[in-house]
């Protein structure tokens, strides 16, 4: 019920935020938005002194991942004493939209997500050795581009046209340098075809890992967790919670 209060909380601020910076609305609702902001900061400043007051080490949650969010969510409107455009930093707090991780551990999808990260893992060679031969690629048809095309036609370097090929071959075509000459527009057409090609390898070697995994994990992590202390739940034939011996089967 706290994190669920908290993150109607932590939504309400953002959209403070964002309506603060719609100039018709901020100078319509300013004061409103001011209020909030404090209102709503200061009740993260109590939350994040009472997190400090309930465990043993508090340096080890201070400078924790969301120890730093919480911290850098916070302290921006207090910034709003000593600099005048602080009240920018407020978009900090979009960080601690984070924190939704925390509640949106929906039961039956925690295994599948531990196979996905581990299929991630496995494969990680694969990837790095297909992003790397990707980059090579890449600085090898963007050099020929800029001996092809040349500043006359936008292709003002090599790292411009590299930039250039980058974004052909991912097929996102922003249009804003493009080839005009018939060698330039067929060097193009060559990379878009094989931009098709590439955007499934990496997809078919995360598949690959994660079909493995699958296999060899039939028999543990179904995504269950504890309904005491939500702890998960490794074992298809627990019967009780290996965290507080809660009794997961029912009579």
């Amino acid at each position: 019920m706290f994190d669920i209060i908290l993150l109607i909380v932590i939504l309400y601020s953002i959209i403070i935020v964002m309506l603060e910076s719609v100039p018709r609305f901020d100078n319509k609702f300013h004061n409103f938005f001011n209020i909030s902001e404090w209102v709503v900061t200061i009740l993260f400043t109590i939350e994040y002194i009472l997190r400090l007051v309930c465990i043993k080490k508090p340096s080890k949650y201070i400078f924790s991942f969301f120890g730093i969010i919480d911290l850098l969510s916070t302290i921006p409107k207090y910034l709003t004493f000593f600099f005048l455009q602080s009240q920018y930093l407020t978009a900090f707090r979009a960080l601690r939209l984070l924190r939704v991780f925390r509640i949106l551990k929906l039961v039956r999808f925690v295994g599948e997500s531990h196979n996905l990260a581990r299929s991630i893992i496995a494969s990680k060679t694969k990837i790095f050795v297909f992003i790397f031969f990707m980059l090579i690629i890449s600085v090898l048809l963007g050099t020929i581009m800029y001996l092809v095309e040349g500043p006359t036609h936008g292709f003002n370097s090599i790292p411009h046209s590299i930039y250039w090929t980058i974004v052909t071959l991912t097929t996102v075509g922003y249009g804003d340098i493009s080839p005009e000459t018939p060698l330039g527009q067929f060097i193009a057409t060559f990379i878009m075809i094989i931009g098709y090609g590439i955007i499934a390898v990496p997809t078919g070697i995360v598949s690959a890992e994660y079909a493995t995994t699958l296999k060899s994990t039939k028999h543990q992590d179904k995504g269950r967790s504890c309904p005491n202390c939500s702890a998960e739940i490794y074992r298809l034939d627990a019967e009780y919670c290996r965290k507080c011996g809660h009794k997961l089967t029912e009579e």
